[in-house]
């Protein structure tokens, strides 16, 4: 079993579960101590901005930014406490696991392995993984690398399956410790029919689907001789020096400086989610830190991960068509390779991939060009947050963060 990472999140599986406990507590975000001219316009916005994603997520919620861009030290924002019920703030370092962002790294690591002819974007998921998909309507053969990657597959979310859901919904502590292969997750997927089928010259459909990235994993692993988990590490981890970025796998426990993660049970009592290993898949298994997203994210918008023309591939996305919570939840934008296109205000786009697990919201965001790029960090205490109104919060701060000119 593993924990909704993105769209089927943690938090709209559980919303409708698990009671608020308390009322919002009041608090003032505070910046961290640079000092330079031109700096203070950019931090009271910075702090205006993060109250407002802490309204949008109830008033409880804690929340960690920081704005990393080509000049000047970075600009970092938060508001909260590390535990519950403790005055020590939220570390300005604090890991926690991204969830969904994973799948940017898995998609990554994919198109490297095309750039190295191990394999194609348009290999089916039969050839790499034969018998796999198949069942209820599924077939493999019409299925392409791309068509995982971009969310077009039409692959049921193992997700929602009702027995996963009840795990979930009704016994999360009980299976916080889940060791369930990725393999027998698609299993899980394979009991349903499929959303659609991809039809080549037809329409494009997209429909998100955390099945897909379990595959695209499984056929990276065949063709790059190695674990999902070792080519991350090695591919992207350790050639970009990331030493707050770790894939825990099976291990529940989060490395220190972070920030415990709680939510309320149906009998009102809080429960604290920080320790699990039910993100332990390549949907959802990375954790790290707002530095360390913004590295990872400003390096690939960069083209220093990809060669020229897989980064071009990464950034051709498709319309969102078949899957309306989705519409209603995230922002406007269309869906490329493992990575969102969202318009600017100011014109132009931003790319992102959000995160959504068990007590945590990530929220990663880099310029076109990679010159800057921000990475909000949010963390519940109670209910989970309703994603619409968190994520129109957070994408306030982004447009604001990613609009400013360079010298403020």
């Amino acid at each position: 079993m593993h924990m909704p990472s993105s769209k089927k999140t943690c938090s709209a599986v559980l919303a409708a579960a698990l009671l608020t406990l308390g009322s919002p507590a009041a608090a003032t975000a505070t910046t961290a101590g640079h000092t330079q001219p031109g700096r203070s316009s950019a931090e009271a916005t910075l702090r205006q901005d993060l109250a407002a994603v802490r309204r949008a997520g109830g008033g409880d919620v804690n929340v960690l930014a920081r704005v990393d861009g080509p000049t000047g030290p970075p600009l970092m924002a938060r508001i909260g406490t590390r535990t519950a019920g403790s005055p020590a703030p939220i570390p300005w370092n604090a890991h926690f696991r991204v969830a969904s962002t994973t799948k940017t790294f898995v998609a990554t690591v994919v198109l490297q392995l095309v750039a190295e002819k191990r394999l194609s974007l348009d290999d089916t998921v039969e050839h790499w993984l034969p018998g796999v998909v198949t069942g209820n309507g599924n077939d493999g053969g019409r299925i392409t690398v791309r068509d995982l990657l971009r969310q077009t597959s039409g692959l049921y979310d193992y997700i929602d399956d009702p027995g996963i859901q009840d795990r979930l919904l009704n016994h999360f502590d009980e299976n916080r410790y889940d060791t369930t292969p990725a393999a027998d997750l698609v299993a899980v997927a394979m009991q349903h029919q499929p959303l659609f089928l991809p039809r080549p010259g037809g329409a494009t459909r997209w429909a998100y689907s955390n099945t897909n990235y379990l595959l695209a994993a499984m056929i990276a692993e065949k063709a790059g001789g190695a674990g999902w988990q070792d080519l991350v590490e090695h591919r992207v981890i350790a050639k970009l020096g990331l030493r707050n970025t770790s894939i825990p796998g099976l291990d529940p426990f989060l490395p220190d400086p972070h920030v415990n993660a709680y939510l309320t049970t149906p009998d009102g009592k809080r429960l604290d989610v920080t320790d699990h290993s039910l993100q332990h898949t390549a949907d959802s298994g990375v954790v790290s830190t707002t530095a360390d997203l913004n590295t990872f994210f400003r390096t690939l918008a960069g083209g220093r991960l990809l060669p020229a023309e897989q980064w071009r591939e990464m950034r051709q996305t498709v319309e969102r068509t078949d899957d309306p919570e989705d519409v209603a939840e995230m922002p406007e934008g269309t869906y490329g390779l493992g990575l969102r296109r969202i318009p600017l205000s100011c014109g132009g786009y931003y790319y992102t991939h959000e995160g959504d697990g068990a007590g945590v919201n990530t929220r990663p965001a880099v310029s076109a060009d990679g010159r800057r790029a921000v990475t909000v960090s949010i963390t519940t205490t109670t209910a989970p947050p309703g994603l619409a109104a968190l994520n129109r919060a957070t994408g306030t701060l982004v447009d604001h963060v990613l609009c400013r000119t360079p010298k403020s």
